[in-house]
């Protein structure tokens, strides 16, 4: 019969034994194995994921996914125009896998008040301006209507700054600018405050209308730091950028300006590079549970073999070829695993829920960027974990099965 491997695996896995109990303990011992080793891949994909995506977008969300601006101003720390009027902007939205374009301005200035002062970059931002990253951050107050055609004298800046300098919402601070010309004052309202909890960001950005940084930095009315443009797909991000590359760059305004492109990777080397290397360590930990939950696997079910030595000798007196029996217990070794993976499921699809829900695991956010560590549950990557898993497991089984093609009928039937 066909299934003759698998009827004699069910009637194994169904019984309780005769008094000999060895093989409970380790059939315990080998679905635990599994469970633990799929709970903690669950754990450690699902906060890799998180991490990676939460981190990422607070950079992107800042700097965007492509930024045009001047070459001088890629290569050097001082701020040259681009011209990026209408017909530049629409050119770039244009362009296959671009979601977005917006134009910004740079300014250095300085933050007093009464007490204190703080150097900051101001960052002018236009209507065009994505507030969705700015407002899922955003501690109190609001984000003003950003204008690029009058000045709103408004700003919002980081809870780094506001406490530094004891500032909140509502409160008047004065603001220097030194240029050529000698030394600018501007008194703005602070409208709203924000935490990103990225330092490098909190400590020196706060937002104010384009026109004032424009008007600040003495340029024309279609010259601008540059435009900031998100991608569709983040894993495109390479191919879109070259094709941003191959219409903009090298070309020169009417100002004597030339184009030039970066991606947030390049402009971020480190903190993508750090991120990169946390798929190492999760490699790592899917490695080394997969081979915890093989080793478990390959003891449970040698000792099982040695268990049923006796019913292996019947089988083979009544004709079972070997191939059979092997398959026998390949089957009653799929069922373990099965119900390891479906404990590993419960046990890891519920810490990430648990952690999801309440923030119970607490981060320093001046070290890893994230208050709470986060989590994003990836239905393929779990299904992935799931598959890969069982082959494995029953792949290494395999030739451990191949100890009972050593046992003889005759033997077997004394074994005790």
């Amino acid at each position: 019969m066909s299934n003759f491997p698998l009827f004699i695996a069910r009637r194994i896995e169904g019984d309780k034994g005769d008094g000999r109990q060895v093989s409970r303990p380790a059939i315990r011992i080998a679905t635990l194995g599994v469970a633990i080793g799929l709970a903690v891949m669950i754990v450690s994909v699902c906060v890799m994921l998180g991490f990676k995506h939460s981190v990422r977008n607070k950079v992107v969300g800042f700097g965007s996914h492509i930024t045009v601006a001047d070459f001088m101003t890629q290569q050097t720390a001082e701020q040259y125009p681009i011209q990026m009027g209408d017909s530049m902007t629409k050119v770039l939205s244009a362009i296959p896998g671009i979601e977005h374009v917006q134009r910004y301005a740079l300014k250095q200035g300085i933050l007093k008040t009464d007490d204190d002062f703080l150097g900051v970059m101001f960052k002018g931002v236009g209507p065009e301006y994505d507030t969705t990253f700015i407002h899922q951050n955003m501690k109190e107050g609001f984000i003003p209507h950003f204008s690029d055609r009058k000045s709103q004298q408004k700003i919002v800046i980081s809870k780094l700054m506001a406490d530094k300098l004891q500032l909140k919402c509502g409160d008047r601070v004065f603001a220097y600018f030194i240029n050529e010309q000698g030394m600018r004052t501007r008194r703005l309202t602070v409208t709203g405050i924000y935490e990103t909890n990225l330092k490098q960001y909190d400590e020196s950005i706060c937002l104010a209308d384009l026109y004032t940084v424009n008007k600040l930095n003495g340029w024309e009315p279609d010259q601008y730091s540059g435009a900031e443009m998100t991608v569709a797909d983040f894993d495109q991000l390479n191919a879109v950028a070259q094709n941003v590359i191959d219409k903009v760059n090298r070309t020169v305004d009417r100002y004597g300006g030339t184009y030039s492109t970066q991606t947030i990777v390049e402009m971020n080397p480190q903190i993508f590079s750090w991120l990169d290397l946390m798929d190492l360590n999760v490699w790592m930990i899917l490695a080394l549970m997969v081979a915890i939950a093989g080793v478990t696997m390959t003891s449970g079910l040698l000792i099982i073999i040695l268990e049923r030595t006796q019913m292996i000798g019947i089988l083979k007196a009544l004709g079972a070829r070997n191939r059979q029996i092997r398959h026998t217990f390949l089957w009653f070794a799929v069922f373990i695993i099965s119900k390891g993976l479906l404990i590993g499921n419960i046990i890891g699809l519920g810490l990430i829920a648990l952690q999801h829900y309440t923030g119970l695991v607490k981060l320093d956010p001046s070290k890893y960027y994230v208050e709470t560590v986060p989590v994003e549950l990836n239905v393929p990557w779990i299904i992935i974990l799931n598959v890969a898993t069982l082959f494995i497991c029953v792949f290494v089984l395999i030739a451990p099965s191949y100890l009972i093609s050593h046992i003889h009928p005759a033997k077997s039937m004394h074994y005790e």
